[in-house]
């Protein structure tokens, strides 16, 4: 049986959307799609002793979110959005990085400051010499810039950053 549990982009089998919170039954062949197709499972029901080897799946150089319609091509510092290039900051390109590295995990303030900031020198904690309004101030750039849905980023108030999302940095 499988159930999706409210899950925000929703889970399908075979092409099919399920209903949250309601039990399917599972086929031998079916076809299991979780984050609108970004992971897809193939089910198969044995009761053979043996054991599946699969290869490893792993996120390098370039993210595509088709929910989004987001692109970001790391090497060239740029995301496209519904199509349309948009060149990232030195500052946009190193906290998007550091949060989609650690995504959906929080990510202090000081590790943020320490790979956003590095020219800065060091403040009292030996930390770079940041201010909350100037991480604020970024993060609101980024949200206006790229559209507010574009990068969920949540503040976790005194604490640091979380960028949701369905997608693992490798």
């Amino acid at each position: 049986m499988l159930y999706d549990l409210g899950s925000r982009h929703g889970t399908e089998i075979n092409g099919v959307r399920l209903t949250p919170h309601r039990p399917y039954p599972l086929n031998t062949f079916d076809i299991i799609k979780l984050a609108k197709g970004m992971t897809v499972l193939h089910f198969s029901y044995t009761f053979a002793e043996q054991t599946l080897d699969l290869e490893p799946l792993s996120v390098t150089g370039r993210v595509s979110v088709p929910e989004l319609p987001l692109t970001i091509h790391w090497e060239k510092r740029e995301c496209v959005v519904e199509g349309k290039r948009i060149p990232m900051s030195e500052k946009e390109y190193s906290l998007i990085r550091v949060l989609h590295e650690n995504a959906n995990r929080l990510v202090p303030l000081e590790e943020i400051k320490a790979k956003v900031w590095p020219e800065r020198p060091p403040g009292a904690e030996g930390v770079p010499d940041v201010t909350l309004d100037e991480l604020n101030a970024l993060v609101y750039r980024i949200r206006k810039k790229y559209g507010k849905d574009t990068f969920l980023i949540s503040a976790v108030r005194g604490s640091g950053y979380v960028l949701e999302s369905e997608l693992q940095s490798s």
